[in-house]
């Protein structure tokens, strides 16, 4: 059967393809998102991929597979191919094939465990299962024993190994063990902040906090920048009752989630600790960073001071877990230091390879995960859904933004050209690698900066965002605007923030610090003028510093300058692929065009 209004092609391979202009209220295209993960996204047809993973993610937040099988069959021209429909089956039906219980006789309903007993069980009705996984070394070589031909019987301590080598393996876990009740705390959520807002909780943040405590509580709650995901966080902390451990970004984050705390709840100040360079504090409620958990004073220094400068690793190290050693990294004991009752990851998707190796060994913790993003660059997706839990809740960026709890924004692309010709052979004969450097440091983007600045009103607040620090200098230099990089102490960092949401700053030069959990809420305008290759983390955290809904009501404007006819210009293509997939489209213009727009209005001014 055809049918040429609909707008999918479903491919024998899994590969779908969406005709854009055939989905006009992007219906399709939000079905799509859950269950499925885009690959490409020119102008006109955007390619997405049906993969385990994906479906998987499906299955955990309770997406039925009639429901998916239905999304692509009501939008598909041709047919599923039988093999699609197939493999989709197969995936589906494998969350949950196997679960960890506690005891054969497991009690689903069962929230906490005293003790998490020295040996948990692995069971499956498919008989054939069991005898596939003793057939496997990777998964075997945990098992202390076959008990009946529905169960094995392994060790706790190896109950995220155990999770991780299945995963690997096709066979994602229904982790039904339980979890260590941590130390009680007791407070609550103000319904008016100690600043005098009324604090109403949104409907998607009920929603997340939902699916998060049903069932298994250990997964990752996916909203975007903006939208109040830390209050995600103080609500399940408050549903828990419990010790807790935040883990974030950087020392201002971290003095962010504790002024946020102490606004928002009852918690006394005396039972938040700061645990980062500066303060060495263990509380009933710790905020600490990434980059303090991996510390090791074998590194060398210019290496181990990232917590002097707040700056987030982009592409965590990838370890092996043979040169993993715990003693290595001091500060992880602090995993150990109180009886935790659950873990907060803020912004999971940067989850350090040693945090990996020590969550792998504390799987009797509750664990959450927050982030705007899933996507990882270092490929670990399978290990965040493996060790942290799978996706509880993930909401449409657009369709928060049509509801009005985030902004509407608008994306754009301006290319330049080199300044002359020494400038374009420079480019031709370099290797790779520095190929980009040159093109991101093109001296034309101060031009471009110039005249998008030229166009905003006075009352626009402005971020100007890049990666390379002379840059940045030269640009705030040129603007007279502060910059704020890794190196900058955080009181004199948090002092020009400070200033920046009162308006007495409205330009602001920012390196990579800026990207994540920064409240700078009046920001509207983001130029970017050099970023970390193809992230499209970054891209989504960068546009995420404008989401909060602005007071004034204007909408948010995100300029990306790229180098023509360069590798700059193929990196911008692959960073904007999330941001095309969450529903924003990128207008591309020429900077001559953005000259002559700036122009004209000057003129008829």
């Amino acid at each position: 059967m055809f049918s040429d209004q609909k707008p999918l092609i479903v491919q024998g391979d899994g590969t779908i393809f969406l005709e854009v202009d055939k989905d006009p209220d992007h219906s399709c295209r939000d079905r799509l998102l859950r269950f499925s993960e885009l690959v490409k996204s020119p102008e006109h047809v955007h390619t997405y991929k049906i993969t385990p993973l994906a479906i998987w993610n499906a299955a955990s937040s309770k997406i039925s597979l009639d429901e998916i099988l239905g999304a692509l069959s009501e939008y598909s021209k041709y047919n599923i191919p039988l093999n699609v429909e197939a493999n989709i089956h197969d995936w589906y039906s494998r969350y949950g094939k196997i679960k960890l219980v506690r005891n054969t006789q497991y009690d689903e309903n069962s929230e906490h465990i005293e003790k998490i007993p020295d040996s948990i069980f692995l069971v499956s009705e498919d008989t054939t299962v069991i005898q596939e996984l003793m057939s496997r070394k990777s998964v075997s070589q945990y098992i202390t024993e076959r008990l009946s031909a529905t169960s094995l019987e392994l060790r706790s301590i190896y109950r995220g190994r155990l999770k991780q080598a299945l995963i690997k393996i096709g066979y994602p876990v229904d982790d039904r063990v339980g979890y260590l009740q941590g130390d009680p705390i007791d407070f609550d959520v103000r319904t008016t902040t100690l600043k005098g807002k009324d604090l109403t909780i949104r409907p998607y943040q009920k929603e997340a906090v939902e699916a998060f405590v049903h069932g298994n509580k250990s997964g990752i709650i996916v909203l975007p920048s903006g939208s109040g995901k830390t209050v995600v966080g103080m609500l399940v902390m408050n549903k828990i009752r419990e010790n807790t451990l935040i883990i974030t970004t950087g020392t201002v984050a971290v003095r962010q989630w504790i002024s946020e705390l102490i606004d928002k709840t009852s918690l006394a100040p005396g039972t938040i600790g700061e645990y980062t360079g500066d303060n060495k504090e263990i509380l009933p409620v710790t905020v600490t960073t990434y980059q303090t958990l991996t510390y090791s004073p074998r590194r060398k220094s210019a290496d181990s001071n990232l917590e002097a400068n707040s700056e987030v690793r982009e592409n965590p190290s990838a370890e092996g877990e043979e040169t993993f050693n715990l003693g290595n990294y001091p500060h992880l004991e602090i995993f150990r230091a109180r009886n935790w009752g659950i873990i907060i990851y803020d912004e999971v998707h940067l989850l350090p390879a040693p945090v990996f190796r020590i969550t792998t060994e504390i799987q009797a913790k509750k664990r959450l995960g927050l982030t705007a993003t899933l996507i990882r660059e270092d490929g670990k997706e399978e290990d965040a859904f493996s060790l942290i839990g799978p996706k509880k809740y993930d909401a449409p960026w657009k369709d928060l933004e049509r509801q009005g709890w985030i902004a509407t924004a608008f994306c754009h692309e301006v290319r330049v050209k080199f300044p002359n010709d020494d400038y374009k052979m420079q480019y031709a004969v370099a290797p790779p690698r520095l190929k980009y450097r040159i093109a991101a440091d093109n001296p034309m983007k101060l031009e471009a900066v110039k005249s998008i600045l030229s166009r905003l009103s006075g009352d626009d607040s402005v971020l100007i965002i890049g990666d390379y620090l002379e840059q940045l200098d030269i640009i705030a230099s040129e603007l007279k605007a502060p910059v704020i990089t890794g190196k900058m102490k955080n009181s004199l960092r948090e002092k020009i923030y400070s200033e920046f949401r009162t308006g007495s700053i409205k330009i602001l030069v920012v390196s990579k610090v800026a990207n994540y959990a920064i409240d700078l809420p009046d920001a509207n305008v983001a130029i970017q003028v050099s970023g970390t290759f193809g992230s499209r983390q970054e891209e989504a955290q960068r546009l995420g510093r404008l989401l909060r809904p602005k007071s004034s009501g204007v909408s948010a404007n995100f300029y990306s300058i790229v180098t023509r006819d360069t590798l700059d210009q193929d990196f911008s293509m692959r960073r904007q692929m999330f941001l095309t997939e969450r529903g924003y489209a990128y207008d591309i213009m020429d900077h001559g065009e953005l000259l002559r727009d700036v122009n004209v209005n000057a003129e008829n001014d």
